[in-house]
């Protein structure tokens, strides 16, 4: 009985590789660094820079 608690607790507390594959074909971190990506090109839509902005680099 304890070896079966102990197995489930073993298991449960693993977890995806980063070399797995994910959705979509790609690694999980593939999937992780594209999905960061995506939130960082949304903040950058919802708040653009101004004309001014450009302007001055």
């Amino acid at each position: 009985m304890r070896s079966c608690v102990l197995l489930f607790v073993l298991l449960a507390a693993c977890g995806p590789a980063p070399t797995d594959p994910g959705p979509g074909g790609v690694t999980v971190e593939d999937a992780k660094a594209l999905d960061k990506a995506a939130e960082r090109l949304e903040a950058e839509q919802a708040d653009p820079p101004t004309l001014s902005d450009q302007v001055k680099k």
